[in-house]
């Protein structure tokens, strides 16, 4: 059995998927999100990001971490910036866990998961809820978003991760 964590960094919201399973079969999940608030400054947001996911790590001690890959829209650049400075909070956390990380590009997930790589947040949410077996809708987006991004690690993935822990 493996343990996949799927990541979907944000600022306010940064999603956390967990999948366990084997190759195509999945056999549990669990989700949620580390909020921040405006009110404090980035620094601190950073902080709080950081320090739940290295108290997520030490717990679930997952064998992968998936992270969404930084984009930018081009009429929105600064949150491409803290989206950037978020991921790497996030790369930093799984080194000091010592967890193999993967990046994959949003389009791709889309594609993966739905067969459009311009699905909509709904459209992904389903498809990831479909694949999990769950009746109730997985909000908030963002941590429907990091699931979909476990359940890509453990299908695609998982098996590179599982070599290097053997050795």
């Amino acid at each position: 059995m493996m343990k996949v964590i799927g990541i979907d960094p944000g600022l306010a919201s940064t999603g956390i998927g967990i999948v366990w399973g084997r190759g195509d079969r999945l056999c549990g999940c669990s989700y949620g999100c580390i909020h921040t608030t405006p009110a404090q400054d980035t620094p601190r947001r950073l902080e709080k990001i950081f320090s739940g996911l290295q108290r997520v790590a030490a717990e679930e001690a997952p064998a992968l971490m998936i992270v969404e890959e930084v984009f930018s829209l081009g009429r929105h650049p600064r949150s491409g910036l803290s989206l950037g400075q978020v991921s790497g909070v996030v790369m930093l956390a799984a080194a000091q866990a010592a967890i193999p990380l993967v990046e994959v590009a949003v389009r791709e997930a889309k594609q993966v998961l739905t067969g459009n790589g311009n699905a909509s947040k709904d459209q992904l949410e389903k498809a990831v809820r479909g694949r999990l077996g769950l009746d109730a809708p997985i909000r908030p987006f963002h941590a429907a978003d990091a699931l979909g991004l476990a359940i890509i690690g453990l299908m695609r993935y998982g098996h590179a991760a599982r070599r290097s822990d053997s050795t």
